[in-house]
């Protein structure tokens, strides 16, 4: 289980948010931002109420059967990874404004996603399980511009000092910080896998649950957020809430 509490985001192989609560990662001492001058990033979408409400029918699912798992909360918060990338501290606030031009230049809010399945990445008996979006062409555009846009501010890579640590998880893994060097292009383009994850349940329960059919559903992004990465590209620490245009 431990191995698993990290898997929590961005990725197809690195996803997830963590397991604190807000309340125990207030009390935390959290490192302080890119303290070699460079900080690992998420740029994310968070979905609007149509798969909240699916995300957290499937958690309470997954968690009746495997209650070891996690709910999602005030410190799971449903998201899609659209970015993952080195960039300088000092040009955080021109991380933030790029990022806000290219999603109002998009209109982000009008898009219309569809949700067209399960999947889960497994990890010895049990498995992280999410529902997965399909990379339509609005989606990968998006991504597109954003990689350009924040492509002036990124460095190639950085060291573990660019994520954010805690007491319980002190270190970054050298495949974290090598993931986040490769997000472009192993994890972008053709290579995108956008989804939202839902919890954890053994695999053999996963399994079942994936073959059974799926309703495809629609849904559109409500919010956009800038994060800090943590071990295993956990999405720990929130850097900027971004005001989408309507």
């Amino acid at each position: 289980m431990k191995n698993l509490r990290g898997v929590l985001i961005a990725g197809v192989t690195l996803c997830a948010l963590s397991t604190s609560s807000i309340s125990a990662l207030a009390q935390e001492a959290l490192s302080s931002t890119g303290q070699d001058g460079v900080s690992a990033i998420d740029i994310a979408l968070e979905p609007d109420a149509t798969m909240i409400r699916h995300a957290d029918a499937a958690n309470t699912r997954l968690r009746k059967v495997f209650p070891q798992g996690f709910a999602l909360d005030a410190s799971h918060r449903p998201h899609i990874t659209i970015l993952q990338r080195y960039v300088r501290t000092a040009d955080l606030d021109n991380v933030y404004n790029a990022t806000n031009g290219v999603l109002a230049s998009e209109k982000v809010t009008r898009l219309k996603l569809q949700a067209f399945k399960y999947y889960f990445i497994p990890d010895h008996d049990i498995g992280l399980a999410g529902i997965v979006v399909r990379p339509d062409a609005n989606l990968l555009r998006l991504q597109q511009k954003l990689i350009d846009a924040i492509a002036p501010f990124a460095v190639k890579t950085g060291t573990a000092a660019a994520f954010v640590t805690t007491p319980d998880d002190p270190e970054i893994n050298q495949p974290t910080i090598d993931y986040i060097a490769t997000f472009v292009p192993k994890a972008s383009g053709k290579n995108f896998s956008p989804h939202v994850t839902i919890g954890v349940a053994r695999q053999d329960y996963l399994k079942r649950m994936l073959a059974e059919p799926f309703q495809p559903f629609t849904f559109s992004p409500a919010g956009a957020s800038v994060y800090q990465l943590g071990n295993f590209g956990a999405a720990r620490k929130q850097l900027k809430a971004i005001d989408l245009t309507p």
